[in-house]
């Protein structure tokens, strides 16, 4: 029988991936996990032959999490199941120890690829992915800069390019106003800008986020 664990916080998605591992996988165990405090004591309860996790989750630094998972239970077997750009986070998760990068929007038959894939100790590595692989390895590529940012800082930027505010991000993560106002000012010397203008432009030339 195999254990499922899904964490995600929109009920929704958990019930739909629930029943499509149910009917894939006969008596299939599936455990819910609604954020990232859940979810480590699911884990700690259970050994699981995969998790699927998001990753903009309320209250839920997804890196540190999977960073916990990495250390913690180094053979758990975690797929990252999001609507969140894999151009931009799939190569970082995969680096922090996430078997494959799947789009919630992917087509169901490539869903039931990447789970298979990953069940089975392998990898999964989509088009899209590759492509961005090959880029990478072609000798002449740019170096983008927001590589250069911490897991912190890369979730930062990403809810300041969505339009959140410094104490809107602050309540997301349980941080304080002027941590995040640091985060921030480091994230822009890094990044070689003076304002949110010239870091959507930056943004933009890198297709960050897109």
């Amino acid at each position: 029988m195999k254990k499922f664990l899904l964490i995600d916080d929109h009920v929704v998605v958990r019930s739909g991936i629930k029943m499509l591992l149910a009917d894939i996988y006969k008596d299939a165990e599936v455990d819910e996990a609604k954020d990232g405090d859940s979810a480590l004591e699911k884990v700690q309860k259970k050994n699981y032959d995969l998790v699927m996790l998001d990753i903009q989750m309320p209250n839920t630094d997804t890196f540190a999490l999977m960073e916990n998972f990495k250390i913690n239970f180094p053979d758990l077997k975690v797929l990252m199941f999001s609507m969140s750009p894999e151009n931009i986070y799939a190569l970082r998760f995969m680096k922090a120890g996430a078997r494959g990068f799947i789009s919630k929007d992917a087509p169901l038959e490539e869903i039931i690829k990447a789970i298979d894939k990953v069940l089975n100790n392998k990898k999964y590595i989509s088009e899209e992915l590759l492509s961005i692989l090959a880029e990478g390895t072609s000798g002449g590529a740019e170096v983008n800069p927001f590589t250069t940012l911490s897991g912190r800082e890369f979730e930062i930027v990403s809810m300041l390019l969505s339009g959140k505010t410094i104490s809107g991000i602050a309540a997301i993560l349980t941080l304080g106003i002027s941590t995040i106002g640091t985060h921030k000012s480091r994230i822009f010397t890094k990044l070689k800008v003076t304002n949110l203008l010239e870091l959507k432009e930056l943004a933009n030339s890198y297709n960050f986020g897109k």
